[in-house]
């Protein structure tokens, strides 16, 4: 014989050797165990997870010539068949070729009739959601009671294309994708066993690459054989995927750590000397900085990674909320990169964007700043307590919010027309924030305040709000307070606390457009470009 590629040397023979689908095993080997068979299976998966290979085992098992066990012998004569492609009652067929109805209701025809020598007739539908919806509905009735010899097992990569009447029919087995390590220690059995030389991280790139397929990693490790003569190196995979290696990337985010963009550069000149794929590179510094995510919130990760100490660097030097910067930054550039004429220049401005939205970066900004720009003028940074917003005189400045509610040292003195000075201390939240801001005080006495509200905002004064603005003024005022009480305003427009807070707004948009208008170089370019 002719050299047999690996996907299907090693392909599943019985249900023990099939890697990752323990929930759908555990499910098809009971159901053979106590005779508790459906009569139509339907599996579901992305490609290469197993779902043909599943059904040709499950096959094996129903006809196996030893009886209905949980594993099939694999030495009977009809179990040798199966594998071999020749099983008279196993019938495989490919919706993708067989999509019209007349070939539907050809297959349909043989259906009552007894298998050949087997205990059923098997039907194997491989990408069933290919067919029309006019062999859907011929299928409906033969689907829902086929007679007791026969069996069908559907396997699909889209099941949200199949009619909802032939779900209902069917006990549907979902695969999953296939984890990284599961898939790792399956290629470094197989490399021992066909005495291939390999390294270590070679094969966790053919891992990661295969996306959690099986199948393609089984054709990425031949293709990997082919390439480097029979040898798997880290460096030939690399070159055969357009990938570059983790050295690579980390390189990269050391340089982002330390806001180098001459090293971010010069390293991103270097990837494309390999003529790798920047999106591949972009997926693997994403894949990177979720590691490291993880590791500032839980940094007994480390120790899963090659790298942990040049890793705890980098978790050291960028703050959490920098790292998720970079991350979400890394996620939108992955959707524009295929928008960019030049990926590579595409790359560099995703790593440049997470240098310039980094805060408190402003001395970076100044040492790298070229002679030909524009020179901003740096303004020192305030506190917020040094923060003060200078408004006209008529205009209400903006309340200050204090840290926690203190009780008033003179409750008694306090006059009603300062309530928009004592609302930012009471400390209210939601509604009940916003019912104190539309209210104002009519009366403030020893044991009794009263609000007043216009009838336009009455629906704000609930009975949980009112409560919890009575609570806050007994604990400013540090004394119980007997009567409170918000009546409605139905005859004019009274000036609240919500209101003086708009015309702050206001004037500060006017000041920002008169501000803007003044600009030399906004006058200029209304000048030039007549705008």
């Amino acid at each position: 014989m002719g050299y047999q590629v690996l996907a299907r040397k090693w392909r599943p023979k019985t249900f023990q050797e099939v890697i990752g689908q323990s929930h759908v095993v555990q499910a098809l080997r009971n159901g053979l165990k106590y005779n508790k068979l459906h009569h139509a299976y339907l599996l579901t998966g992305t490609r290469g997870v197993g779902k043909t290979t599943l059904a040709r085992i499950f096959a094996k098992a129903l006809n196996c010539e030893t009886g209905l066990n949980a594993e099939p012998c694999n030495q009977c004569q009809a179990c040798q068949e199966v594998d071999q492609g020749c099983y008279m009652d196993l019938l495989e067929i490919d919706a993708a070729s067989r999509t019209r109805v007349e070939q539907t209701l050809e297959l349909l025809e043989n259906v009552p009739y007894m298998p050949v020598s087997g205990r059923f007739k098997v039907y194997l539908i491989d990408e069933v959601h290919m067919f029309s919806t006019s062999s859907f509905n011929a299928l409906l009735k033969t689907l829902e009671e086929p007679p007791e010899h026969v069996k069908f097992l559907l396997a699909t990569t889209d099941p949200q294309k199949i009619p909802v009447t032939v779900l209902s029919r069917c006990l549907q087995l979902n695969l999953k994708p296939l984890q990284h390590d599961d898939i790792y220690q399956q290629l470094k059995k197989i490399v021992i066993s066909e005495a291939v030389e390999s390294e270590e991280k070679a094969l966790h790139q053919i891992a990661q690459a295969a996306n959690g397929s099986m199948r393609d990693s089984l054709s990425l490790l031949d293709q990997a054989i082919a390439y480097g003569a029979g040898n798997i190196k880290e460096k030939d995979v690399l070159n055969m995927l357009g990938a570059v290696g983790y050295e690579q990337v980390l390189i990269l985010l050391e340089a982002l750590a330390d806001q180098n963009p001459k090293k971010i550069l010069e390293q991103t000149n270097l990837i494309a000397e390999t003529a790798a794929d920047f999106s591949l590179v972009l997926a693997d510094l994403i894949v990177l900085l979720q590691k490291i995510a993880i590791a500032q919130n839980v940094p007994a990760i480390l120790n899963e990674h090659f790298e942990k100490k040049r890793l705890r660097a980098i978790c050291q030097k960028v703050s959490m909320p920098d790292i998720q910067l970079f991350y979400q930054i890394a996620l939108l550039g992955q959707k524009d990169l295929p928008l960019t004429p030049d990926k590579k220049g595409g790359f560099e401005v995703v790593l440049l964007r997470m240098l310039t939205f980094i805060p408190d970066n402003q001395q970076w900004q100044a040492d790298n700043q070229d002679s030909t720009m524009i020179q901003i003028e740096k303004q020192p940074i305030k506190t917020k307590a040094e923060s003060v917003i200078e408004t006209p005189a008529n205009i209400v400045k903006p309340i200050v919010l204090e840290k926690e509610i203190k009780p008033c040292e003179t409750p008694n003195a306090i006059s009603p027309s300062d309530w928009s000075q004592i609302i930012p201390q009471l400390k209210l939240q939601g509604i009940s924030q916003e019912l104190a801001n539309h209210c104002i005080c009519l009366a403030w006495e020893k044991e009794q305040i009263i609000l007043q509200i216009s009838k336009d905002y009455a629906i704000l004064a609930g009975p949980n709000a009112r409560k919890r603005i009575h609570k806050a003024l007994e604990i400013y005022t540090g004394q119980k307070i007997k009567t409170f009480k918000i009546q409605q305003n139905l005859e004019q427009e009274i000036v609240t606390p919500a209101k003086e807070i708009e015309v702050v707004k206001e004037q500060k948009q006017q000041d920002a457009k008169q501000q803007m208008n003044q600009c030399p170089m906004v006058i200029a370019l209304k000048a030039t470009f007549d705008a």
